[in-house]
């Protein structure tokens, strides 16, 4: 299947998410060409043959394409760079001011509305004037629910949707749409298109063990995934599909451990990876990178890293062109020896796009990595300009950039 994503810009022109940062337990057209005429004749019928212009475009650029220009090296890296805010915590004022982070997660969990409606405001004032944030928060329903209390209402586990089928995805996937756009957070991080692995269960930690996943049938989970991406979007809320290519045949969880979580059975053919094909064919605007290790795809590599599993698989194979975002490179263990500089730059290397950290501390020397990276070469740079451009593109999507 491939679908060129709506969001995609020319390159040139142009947890956090694995699972809940709590204690799970602490808290609750095609068109068919009319046939000729009876009598007409193909002279008559068909179109003159035109030669294609060569005057360049007059189309005027988008505001993305505008912003591309116009934003200096720093700016351009800093779009590449999600950054986690602790509940009850303010924003560093150096990450939009001087980082200037392309957008925020909320993460832990927030069981106050007016808080949250704070929190974005602060995102969107310190931001640069007519580049507004991403926000995104992890939403799925269950367990894993930062939104609590009056910010927002109860859905159940993705476990529990999943037997009910995707009717029932459908009316708590607008539930989470309504409450996230009620408080301006443009960015779902979920849903989990995960296929368990029916000999695993429970035992597969970061999406059994928490009733993360729609089911073990990969034809089901992705009605169930296309559902709620649908669902979504109809409440004006993106999608990110996770954790690509999948975390369901893994029995550790690859925020807390970096063992346990080499996936031997994944390949390019496999049927698990039909849910994220189904989601993008929905309209996903993200799509998430597993942390784990799939050997038939790139030995010894995380999955964000690697370009077999990024580049060749996801964009060439499935036809994605949209935002590819890490999952936590700040805090999660399974990252945790490589260097703050290489989780920066190592996705893009590989072909995705942002960055995700948990930790806000590490934001200025993320920035500073991917900055210094583009400097390096005009392939850097244009690497860089390719992703900055989608993460534009969706913005204008989503109505976040202005003259």
């Amino acid at each position: 299947m491939r679908r060129r994503h709506l969001l995609a810009l020319a390159p040139t022109a142009a947890l956090a998410a694995c699972t809940n940062r709590t204690d799970p337990t602490s808290a609750d057209p095609e068109a068919t060409a009319p046939s000729d005429p009876e009598g007409t004749r193909p002279e008559e019928s068909a179109a003159p043959t035109q030669e294609p212009s060569t005057e360049p475009s007059t189309q005027p650029p988008t505001r993305a394409e505008a912003l591309l220009e116009e934003l200096g090296p720093r700016e351009l890296a800093g779009q590449l760079v999600l950054v986690g805010i602790h509940a009850g915590q303010q924003i560093p004022s150096e990450v939009l001011s001087d980082h200037h982070a392309g957008g925020i997660l909320l993460l832990q969990v927030w069981e106050v509305g007016d808080a949250v409606d704070e929190i974005v405001a602060e995102a969107r004032d310190g931001s640069r004037g007519g580049l507004g944030p991403l926000v995104a928060v992890d939403q799925e329903g269950g367990q894993v629910r930062m939104l609590r209390g009056d910010a927002a209402r109860r859905t159940p586990s993705a476990e529990e949707l999943g037997e009910q089928g995707p009717g029932a995805v459908t009316e708590a996937y607008t539930s989470i749409g309504e409450d996230l756009s009620g408080h301006g957070i443009g960015v779902a991080l979920a849903p989990v298109a995960d296929v368990v692995d029916p000999d695993l269960g429970d035992a597969n930690e970061p999406v059994g063990g928490l009733d993360r996943g729609f089911g073990t049938d990969p034809e089901h989970v992705a009605r169930c995934v296309a559902a709620a991406t649908e669902a979504l979007a109809d409440r004006g809320v993106t999608a990110t599909l996770k954790h690509f290519p999948g975390l369901g045949r893994v029995e550790q969880n690859t925020d807390f451990s970096a063992e346990g979580i080499v996936d031997d059975v994944t390949g390019a053919d496999d049927p698990f990876l039909d849910s994220f094909a189904a989601g993008i064919e929905a309209g996903a605007g993200l799509v998430m990178m597993s942390s784990a290790i799939y050997p038939r795809l790139e030995p010894d590599v995380p999955a964000m890293f690697s370009r077999a599993a990024v580049q060749d698989l996801l964009r060439d194979q499935l036809g994605f062109d949209g935002v590819v975002i890490t999952d936590d490179i700040g805090a999660a263990e399974a990252v945790a020896d490589v260097p703050v500089p290489q989780r920066a730059t190592r996705p893009l290397e590989a072909g995705g796009d942002v960055v995700l950290t948990a930790d806000a501390s590490l934001t200025g020397e993320l920035v500073d990595a991917i900055e210094q990276w583009a400097a390096e070469s005009k392939e850097h740079r244009e690497r860089l300009r390719e992703s900055v451009g989608r993460v534009l593109a969706l913005k204008e999507s989503m109505g976040l950039l202005e003259e």
